[in-house]
C-alpha cells in the first residue's frame, strides 16, 4: 500500500502531466509570464464554469478578500459580520483595513455562520457579512441574503474551500458557490479542490462596476496605465499558474465526484459508532469536501492522533483555536464562553485524508484503525 497523504498532489499530477507540462512550457516558450494569454484564457473558463459575468484573477485568496472590502468603500469603524470558526483570513482583512470584525457563532451541524446569531449580531453600523463556506458545503444562502437584503448590507463569499459546490434555491434556481452575494473569493492554494502548483486566488462578481473597481485595485489602482485613480495593491495569478488551473478545471467536476465518493466511503464506515458525527450535510447544497472533519465524542484528540501517526495515518485540525481566542484578535467585548459552538467544535474536531488519490485499500486501513481506537478493539 502506498504510504497515506492528507493530500496527494504528486499521483494527481502524474495523471495530467503531459497537459500540465505542455500548458506550463506554453507560457515559458511566449516568456509572457505576466498576464499572458493563459491567463485570459483560464480566466474566461472559469466564467463560464461558474455561469459568472465575471472573474477576476489575483495572487491568492486572501488578497481576494481585501481587494473586494477594498471597492466596497467601506469606512473605519464600519462593521462585518464574520463567523468565530474559520481561517483567519477572513477576519484578517476586516482588520487591515481599519474595519471592525463582529464574530458571530455557527451551527454545530454544518460548521458554518449561525443565521441567528448572524441576525443578533447586526447594528446601525454593519455593512457587510462575510459568510464561509467551511470545508466545501455552502452557507444556507437563502436565509442570508434575505437578512442581507432586510438590512441592505454587502455579502461577500468566502468560497476559498468550496469552488464547485452548487446552492439550490427554493425556486429551483442552482448557483454555484461564490456567485450568490454581491463578491465571491476563493483560494487557488496548492492543497485547494482546484489548486495551482504555487499561490493563486481569484474573485468572482456579476457587478459590473464593482469588477472594473477590483480589476484597478488589483493593478495599483490604474484603469489606465500610469494613471492611479484609486489605493490599489498588486496582486495578479502568473501565466504559470493559470495555464495549470486551465489543465486542472477540466477535471474539477470529476475531483469534486471523487472526494464525495472518498466522503460515503467514511460515512458508511463510522455510522455505527456514537463517538464519531460525520460531517452533516443540508438538501439545498452539495458539499465537495476540501476537509472531511469528524466530531469526536468522549475520545481523546490528542491520542488519536498520536495512534493514528503510528500507523501512518495523517489527521489534522482545522481548526484549533477559534477566531476570538486569537492572540491578535483578542477583544475586551468577547471572552471565552461567547461563542460555546465555535468553542466546542475547536476542541472535538478532526480532519482525515482527503483528496482524490485514495484507494479503496488506504481507506479501508484508515478507517480501520479510527474504529479501532475510538472503540477500543483490536484492528
Amino acid at each position: 500500500m502506498k504510504n497515506i497523504q492528507m493530500v496527494d498532489l504528486k499521483s494527481q499530477y502524474e495523471k495530467i502531466k503531459v497537459a500540465v507540462d505542455k500548458g506550463i512550457q506554453e507560457v515559458i516558450d511566449s516568456t509572457a509570464f505576466i498576464k499572458g494569454g493563459k491567463v485570459v484564457e483560464f480566466q474566461q473558463e472559469l466564467e463560464n464554469y461558474l455561469n459568472v459575468k465575471h472573474v477576476i484573477p489575483v495572487g491568492n485568496g486572501t488578497d481576494a478578500l481585501q481587494i473586494a472590502l477594498m471597492a466596497l468603500d467601506l469606512q473605519p469603524g464600519d462593521e462585518l459580520i464574520a463567523p468565530a470558526f474559520t481561517f483567519i483570513a477572513t477576519a484578517e482583512v476586516v482588520a487591515l483595513l481599519g474595519l471592525t470584525p463582529v464574530l458571530v457563532d455557527v451551527d454545530y451541524h454544518t460548521h458554518n455562520i449561525s443565521i441567528d446569531a448572524l441576525k443578533k449580531a447586526i447594528t446601525p453600523k454593519t455593512k457587510a457579512i462575510v459568510p464561509v463556506h467551511l470545508f466545501g458545503l455552502n452557507v444556507d444562502m437563502e436565509d442570508l441574503l434575505a437578512v442581507a437584503k432586510e438590512y441592505n448590507l454587502y455579502v461577500i463569499e468566502d468560497a476559498c474551500q468550496s469552488i464547485g459546490a452548487v446552492y439550490t434555491f427554493s425556486d429551483g434556481r442552482q448557483v454555484q458557490s461564490g456567485c450568490m452575494g454581491d463578491v465571491g473569493c476563493t483560494s487557488f492554494f496548492p492543497s485547494k479542490n482546484l489548486g495551482c502548483y504555487g499561490d493563486g486566488g481569484a474573485i468572482f462578481t456579476n457587478n459590473d462596476d464593482l469588477a472594473k473597481k477590483m480589476r484597478s485595485i488589483a493593478n495599483h489602482g490604474m484603469e489606465t496605465r500610469y494613471h492611479h485613480d484609486r489605493i490599489g495593491v498588486n496582486s495578479r495569478l502568473d501565466s504559470i499558474q493559470a495555464a495549470v488551473l486551465q489543465v486542472k478545471l477540466n477535471f474539477l467536476n470529476e475531483y469534486i465526484a471523487a472526494r464525495q465518493a472518498v466522503a460515503a466511503y467514511y460515512d458508511t464506515a463510522f455510522s455505527n459508532t456514537d463517538k464519531l458525527i460525520t460531517p452533516g450535510r443540508t438538501a439545498s447544497s452539495t458539499h465537495v469536501f476540501h476537509q472531511y472533519t469528524l466530531k469526536l465524542q468522549n475520545v481523546d484528540r490528542e491520542k488519536l492522533q498520536a495512534y493514528l501517526k503510528e500507523k501512518g495515518i495523517p489527521s489534522m485540525v482545522y481548526y484549533p483555536i477559534p477566531l476570538h481566542v486569537q492572540k491578535a484578535y483578542r477583544s475586551s467585548k468577547y471572552k471565552i464562553g461567547d461563542f460555546p459552538v465555535a468553542e466546542a467544535l475547536s476542541a472535538t474536531v478532526l480532519s482525515l485524508p482527503m483528496h482524490t488519490e485514495l484507494s479503496s485499500e488506504q481507506l479501508e486501513y484508515i478507517t480501520r484503525h479510527v474504529l479501532a481506537f475510538v472503540e477500543n478493539k483490536k484492528a
